[in-house]
């Protein structure tokens, strides 16, 4: 690890069971990016929270927003690979372990946030996993429940504990990820599909109940993005995603720049639904074509 590693890793906040103290929060502040130019945004002077900002959709998406300027705070439960990562993107990174299926360390991030910022304008809710990959009729239920603490509880949880920053200062943004297994049915994941449902749900019910006070929620289904989740699909065998080729699959940076976009207004005709990075006007719109 190297020295700039190292120091993000000392500012890793560890949440206790108990929480952190509850923060003064900032008076109100916009909740979207302002936009210099053709897919270009501006995200100076805000806080954007990432779940499962270790790898993948997580890491591309803190680069980013980093890179437009935000502050970002990494949430993942592999403390190493957060650290690593703030280390990389310098002094706007706050890099928090934290097991999304576990309310109060949710909780504790969010206050980490804020205490270290001031304030927390965007939450992506990313973490997720796939296995178990599984006919309902040999699928181990303990493991069916793992994963929805991860993929659907985790959602709510980050919903919950960013909620009443979010409205005290104004407003906010909160992006799930979701999936095209979300409205559809594939064999074996009747975990990962039922998550996913719920997750579309529940972005419908935040916006249903929070637009109003100034919260956005959107969904974005991206597609199958190269990341590690791939191959513990393709090891499955089951089902024609396992089948697909790795360059079958858009790469990383796609949905990062996706989320980006989704916070500036040009998205606002699609508040409270899922937004799909497979088609094609949606790819023009967020600059990938």
């Amino acid at each position: 690890m190297d020295v700039s590693a190292w120091h993000a890793l000392r500012q890793v906040r560890i949440p206790c069971v108990w929480g952190w103290p509850r923060p003064v929060y900032p008076g109100s502040k916009a909740a979207i990016g302002f936009r210099k130019g053709p897919h270009v945004m501006d995200m100076s002077g805000k806080t954007v929270a990432i779940t499962g900002a270790s790898r993948g959709i997580g890491a591309a998406a803190a680069t980013a927003f980093a890179e437009a300027g935000a502050n970002v705070v990494l949430m993942a439960r592999d403390r190493d690979a957060i650290a690593d990562l703030a280390g990389k993107i310098g002094k706007t990174a706050l890099a928090v372990p934290c097991d999304v299926a576990r309310y109060w360390e949710v909780e504790a991030a969010v206050n980490a946030a804020v205490s270290e910022f001031g304030s927390l304008d965007v939450l992506i809710n990313n973490a997720g996993v796939i296995n178990p990959i599984s006919r309902l009729e040999t699928v181990d239920p303990e493991a069916w429940g793992q994963l929805i603490d991860i993929n659907l509880k985790g959602v709510l949880h980050g919903v919950r504990a960013a909620l009443p920053v979010m409205v005290n200062s104004g407003g906010g943004t909160i992006i799930n990820i979701s999936s095209g297994a979300a409205t559809n049915a594939l064999e074996g994941w009747s975990a990962y599909c039922s998550s996913k449902a719920g997750a579309l749900m529940l972005t419908r019910c935040i916006d249903k109940e929070m637009r109003e006070k100034g919260i956005r929620a959107l969904g974005l289904s991206p597609g199958t993005v190269a990341t590690d989740m791939q191959h513990e699909i393709k090891a499955s065998g089951i089902n024609p995603v396992s089948q697909l080729d790795w360059s079958d699959h858009i790469p990383a940076d796609w949905p990062a720049k996706a989320l980006l976009w989704m916070c500036g207004p040009e998205a606002d005709a699609h508040l409270g639904t899922d937004i799909s990075l497979r088609l094609p006007e949606i790819r023009e719109q967020v600059g990938l074509v």
